[in-house]
């Protein structure tokens, strides 16, 4: 199908669910796989199994409104036939293997608020990174919408947007950054570079 001269392609159908409550591990989930896989219900399932002799569940909060660790992100990959390997933060991020990696799921450091005043606290938040269609987005479940990052070769920069914004994150010091590979990626260690 052909279109009129000057219309610009249609930009990529990209995934993208908003924060809810405490549910940022839920929407990073469905955000990196593209697709709505769960729900704050299959988490405390997850939760469950995970300590199944616990009163109170160390992996979420104990409100009840989500804030699920990372023991439950790694069940929940397992789930699927995926696998999160941790980042170490010491190796250059030109030794990660982006094409052999599904997506990226960081752990930040999140600034909390009561409306328009800001608390000195500091809450953990779960982000997706995804590439779609050869372009990369975060996909951050407190934006309106995803986030343009850039391709893979970065559009002729020294540095591409996407590796640049994973620096400037892990640069904070408080980031944890997992990569989502299938298992065949993780047995085999080729979400590094060979050297």
């Amino acid at each position: 199908m052909s279109q009129a001269p000057g219309a610009q392609p249609s930009p990529p159908s990209v995934y993208h669910e908003r924060q809810r409550l405490e549910l940022c591990a839920v929407h990073a989930l469905n955000n990196v796989l593209q697709q709505q896989l769960f729900s704050q219900e299959a988490a405390d399932e997850i939760c469950k199994r995970l300590a199944p002799d616990s009163r109170l569940n160390p992996h979420r909060s104990l409100l009840g409104t989500g804030n699920y660790d990372v023991n439950v992100i790694m069940a929940a990959l397992q789930g699927q036939g995926l696998a999160a390997v941790w980042w170490d933060r010491r190796r250059p991020l030109s030794q990660l293997a982006l094409p052999r990696v599904l997506g990226l799921i960081l752990n930040l450091p999140s600034p909390v608020s009561l409306g328009l005043l800001s608390l000195p606290l500091r809450r953990r938040h779960w982000v997706a990174l995804r590439q779609v269609d050869g372009v990369y987005y975060n996909l951050d479940s407190k934006l309106r919408a995803p986030e343009v990052l850039g391709d893979e070769d970065g559009v002729s920069l020294p540095v591409s947007a996407h590796r640049a914004f994973l620096a400037a994150a892990l640069a904070q010091g408080l980031c944890e950054v997992l990569l989502v590979v299938t298992k065949e990626v993780e047995e085999q260690g080729s979400w590094l570079q060979a050297d």
